[in-house]
């Protein structure tokens, strides 16, 4: 069994694993209006993940991003330029899945309410979810952004970054030893430098313009797959929440 590495990064406990897109390019800015960067403040000390917009008040992330206390930034590109883009906004309520296990990273997905909607603009949108009834096979070539690590021994990017990655057969991820295919999705070809990293944690994975995934876990020397959560499964859960709040 490898060891496992959520990819959420902490400024104060650099041991802790977060992930960031390794081998892939800088996003044009501003092109992926839903993508959220979180800040969050926990007993571990500062930490960061990725998110994504799914409506003017929630954001979704990973479960391992639970903290006291999230800012989510929208609009931006360069995390160190702040533009008029930029909306910050508190979180008032974090909504991680009841059956959330740290211990194995199944049902590793969160809901934020934001304190205010978020303003529709060029540069802040949303992104559509799949529906219940989804399951994104392998094979396909899909995509993960964040600001996460661009390699093991490097620092978290400043840039918005993305990457081109192969959804693989269940196979791929034997060396999980809780992945589960129905709730998960094996992402990134072995064979290839390709892959998100700490800091990534929590961000999108893009098939075809539609979140299908989320960056939840993989290796500590970042070689692919990583395990992302499958976000199909969910989706009466989501919209509960969406409904109720």
């Amino acid at each position: 069994m490898q060891a496992l590495l959520p990819l959420l990064v902490f400024l104060l406990l650099p041991e802790a694993g977060a992930e960031e897109i390794i081998g892939g390019i800088e996003s044009t800015p501003h092109s992926r209006p839903y993508m959220a960067h979180l800040e969050i403040v926990s007993d571990r000390g500062l930490g960061f993940c990725g998110g994504f917009l799914i409506s003017e008040q929630f954001v979704m992330t990973a479960a391992h991003c639970k903290g006291r206390h999230i800012t989510v930034t929208l609009g931006a590109h360069d995390m160190k330029k702040e533009e008029p883009t930029w909306q910050k906004i508190e979180v008032t309520e974090q909504f991680a899945h009841p059956k959330y296990n740290p211990f194995t990273h199944l049902n590793d997905i969160m809901l934020l309410k934001l304190q205010t909607k978020a303003k529709m603009t060029p540069a802040v949108g949303t992104i559509p979810l799949p529906t219940k009834s989804t399951f994104i096979p392998p094979g396909r070539m899909c995509r993960a952004a964040g600001w996460g690590q661009t390699g093991v021994t490097k620092p978290l990017s400043d840039t918005l970054r993305e990457v081109k990655l192969r959804l693989m057969d269940r196979e791929a991820c034997n060396n999980y030893l809780f992945y589960n295919h129905n709730l998960e999705i094996c992402v990134g070809n072995p064979k290839k430098i390709r892959s998100a990293y700490k800091g990534d944690s929590g961000g999108p994975l893009l098939c075809a313009g539609v979140a299908q995934g989320i960056v939840s876990h993989g290796r500590f020397d970042a070689k692919p797959p990583a395990v992302f959560t499958r976000i199909s499964p969910y989706v009466p859960w989501i919209n509960k929440i969406l409904q109720s709040k």
